[in-house]
């Protein structure tokens, strides 16, 4: 089993910015690809950014494209997820997720494709 802690969220002013964390523990090693999806209110979950674990590739939605930027660190076994020039349409949930297949093979921005799932951690950028 993977067990997946987001942390980082807050209320932050519009054009401001916040780092978001998601440290995994349990079985991590088969865990492959990490990616973060947000959820506001009334909405569905939507892709937001992912990252290959061992290249470091990464894929955005087009919404968070030059503002948002998805890292990890290998050794804390951590995602993080770094937003800049935070617009009041970012305001959500935001989960983190794993998957058990490799980045190269997966459709990344699709939910189906992870396994597992954090709690979440909201995210408020007032108008």
């Amino acid at each position: 089993q993977v067990q997946l802690v987001e942390s980082g969220g807050g209320l932050v002013q519009a054009g401001g910015s916040l780092r978001l964390s998601c440290a995994a523990s349990g079985r991590t090693g088969g865990i492959y690809t990490m990616g973060w999806f947000r959820q506001a209110p009334g909405k569905e979950r939507e892709f937001v950014a992912a990252i290959s674990l061992s290249t470091g590739s990464t894929a955005y939605a087009d919404t968070v494209k030059g503002r948002f930027t998805i890292s990890r660190d290998i050794a804390k076994n951590t995602v993080y997820l770094q937003m800049n020039s935070l617009k009041p349409e970012d305001t959500a949930v935001y989960y983190c997720a794993a998957s058990n297949r490799l980045y190269a093979t997966i459709d990344a921005p699709a939910e189906n494709e992870y396994r597992y799932w954090g709690q979440g951690t909201q995210v408020t950028v007032p108008s």
